[in-house]
């Protein structure tokens, strides 16, 4: 479950690239309102909005999951409660609890490459980096730096009504997802991104929080009628996803950037 070019899932970290069939689906539709400007920056931003919608063609050395951002950044990254990057530029440098130092945008996104994508982070001087930068930089133009992100339009977090149960979503999953993501969970190439097994986001990722993924659902999915399922229908399919298995996070591993001769810079 997770959302205009054909996309593969991200979940980025997760869910859904949204399809006109009513089915989560890989292409959400581009919606920012605003032109990209002409010029070396506009065609950097476009590329950063195309590495977004279809990141196994436009960054394809970079992941391993069958998915793209747009899994969990619907709309381009435009839709509010879809996992909106609109402001996010804004909100950096900041302090990150997870790695325990102030961080960097280049840093956040290198965590969505290496957990919801289950790959590895484009050097922060490569084409493909500087070119997600711009596009997050170009949606939040407007935005004062430090503002609070809006509650109103960041995925929603809430307490379940009662203990989520697996069992309940297996018959939800069974009537409201498994037509895009299959009973297997592997979704469709290219289409319908994978929600668990070894092409999926792994154990690192966001969406692997069952209150984001709940949160996302309940606002995005079913993509034919988004915001029907309850808070507790919500987290009972986010809990049967989660319970089947998907890539370990290996913390330990290195991560190495190619050097630059000075004159780069």
């Amino acid at each position: 479950m997770i959302a205009v070019r054909p996309l593969r899932l991200a979940l980025p970290a997760l869910l859904l690239a949204i399809a006109a069939s009513g089915c989560a689906g890989t292409h959400a539709g581009r919606s920012p309102a605003k032109a990209i400007p002409a010029g070396h920056v506009g065609s950097l931003v476009n590329y950063g909005r195309e590495i977004l919608d279809d990141t196994p063609k436009y960054a394809k050395g970079y992941v391993t999951a069958d998915m793209s951002c747009q899994a969990c950044h619907l709309n381009s990254g435009t839709k509010s409660r879809g996992g909106t990057l609109v402001g996010l530029y804004a909100q950096f440098p900041q302090w990150n609890g997870r790695a325990h130092r102030v961080i960097a945008l280049q840093d956040r996104i290198a965590e969505c490459f290496l957990y919801s994508m289950n790959g590895r982070p484009p050097a922060y001087q490569s084409k493909e980096m500087e070119a997600l930068v711009a596009y997050i930089a170009w949606l939040s133009r407007g935005t004062p730096v430090g503002a609070k992100p809006n509650p109103a339009v960041r995925i929603a977090r809430f307490a379940p009504p009662g203990a989520p149960s697996a069992l309940r979503g297996t018959q939800i999953y069974a009537q409201k997802c498994e037509m895009c993501h299959r009973a297997n969970g592997a979704g469709v190439s290219g289409r319908y991104p994978p929600l668990w097994g070894p092409k999926s986001f792994n154990n690192g990722a966001g969406m692997h929080k069952l209150a984001m993924m709940a949160g996302f659902v309940k606002y995005n999915m079913p993509a034919n009628a988004p915001g029907t399922l309850t808070k507790q229908q919500s987290y009972d399919v986010s809990a049967y996803v989660l319970s089947h298995s998907r890539p370990k996070f290996n913390k330990n591993e290195l991560v190495t950037f190619p050097a630059q001769r000075a004159g780069y810079f």
